[in-house]
């Protein structure tokens, strides 16, 4: 396993970390599988574990935190926060009045009196940066939060944070969690720049791509992935940006076995070798596909090996756009773009 620094921190991350979307009812997963999960992740290095409070409506962070019970120390602990929680329409957002609630809830959930990383889950449009900063910096000064961080956010927001927290002497984001992988690199021309300008570290997520990326997906087989499931539409060969995902996946296929590699290894290898990258994080929903995914722990690309994948999707572009929660709306809707 490689360890980086997480950002300007001084906190050393492994190069790949455990994300628990899929514990509880979102994976179908048991406490004793998600136990089993943590304690193979940890045998073999990894140290950061990233969860939120929506994953399964707060069961992830219960489940993570019985996995990590007497062991607390040795963990780089992240959840997030802002997505809703329940109907009632204050029970979501970046305002100081949720925030310190669900701070408080995610703790008494993972049973640890503080966490390492805080992020927000995603961008809110109706709260202003000094309100949000604000509560962040009160809730790490008090202790409950070590750094926060931004999660999926347009770069202009990234930037504009980083402005106010600079305007109003306030904390700062410190890391940011894009969606990044080989069929979607949009961020290589946007995000990644800032987040280098701003010394941000970078914990990239979906670095399998849904899936398409994990060698289940090939031509002529019948997608029976868990996500396929209750996405089909994100796996419907029919859609056009589908379709090309497919053929890239072919190609890529093609390029991982040239290189003796799994597609695992070629997506994962890819994502940790971006330089602006601090860790990449799996999401295994058993033991055997965490298993497949350590495999990648020290895959070091070529050169040439990045040049074919250069050549498949090229640097900065997304083939499912549509997909993306960092677009501007206006982009995906044109009455917001018509007078």
């Amino acid at each position: 396993m490689q360890y980086r620094t997480l950002g300007r921190t001084g906190v050393q991350v492994s190069s790949l970390a455990l994300g628990a979307m899929n514990f509880g009812a979102i994976g179908r997963t048991t406490q004793a599988e998600a136990t089993a999960i943590v304690d193979a992740a940890l045998d073999a290095g990894i140290n950061l574990i990233d969860t939120a409070d929506m994953y399964s409506d707060g069961e992830s962070e219960e489940m993570v935190g019985k996995a990590i019970a007497g062991r607390r120390d040795d963990i780089v602990l992240a959840t997030k926060a802002t997505m809703p929680m329940g109907d009632e329409r204050n029970h979501r957002g970046s305002s100081r009045r949720w925030l310190v609630t669900a701070l408080d809830d995610s703790l008494r959930r993972l049973g640890v009196d503080h966490v390492d990383l805080y992020q927000m889950h995603r961008w809110d449009p109706t709260t202003g940066d000094e309100e949000t900063l604000s509560a962040l910096t009160d809730l790490q000064r008090a202790g409950k939060i070590r750094h926060f961080g931004s999660s999926t956010f347009p770069a202009h927001r990234i930037v504009q944070a980083q402005w106010a927290a600079r305007e109003h002497r306030l904390g700062r984001y410190v890391t940011e969690q894009p969606s990044y992988s080989i069929l979607q690199r949009g961020i290589e021309s946007h995000v990644l720049p800032v987040t280098e300008q701003y010394g941000l570290g970078v914990l990239v997520w979906s670095p399998l791509a849904s899936g398409w990326l994990s060698g289940a997906v090939r031509a002529g087989r019948e997608i029976t992935t868990s996500r396929s499931t209750f996405m089909p539409q994100r796996f419907d060969i029919t859609v056009p940006a589908n379709r090309a995902r497919l053929d890239a996946v072919e190609q890529l296929a093609q390029v991982a076995d040239d290189a003796g590699l799994t597609m695992i290894q070629l997506a994962l290898g890819f994502v940790t070798a971006h330089p602006a990258v601090t860790s990449a994080l799996v999401g295994p929903r058993t033991l055997d596909h965490l298993h497949s995914q350590l495999a990648a722990a020290d895959t070091v690309l070529s050169a040439d090996v990045l040049d074919a994948i250069d050549a498949v999707v090229a640097p900065g572009t997304d083939l499912a756009a549509h997909e993306k929660f960092d677009t501007p709306p206006a982009l995906l809707d044109p009455a917001l773009r018509r007078r």
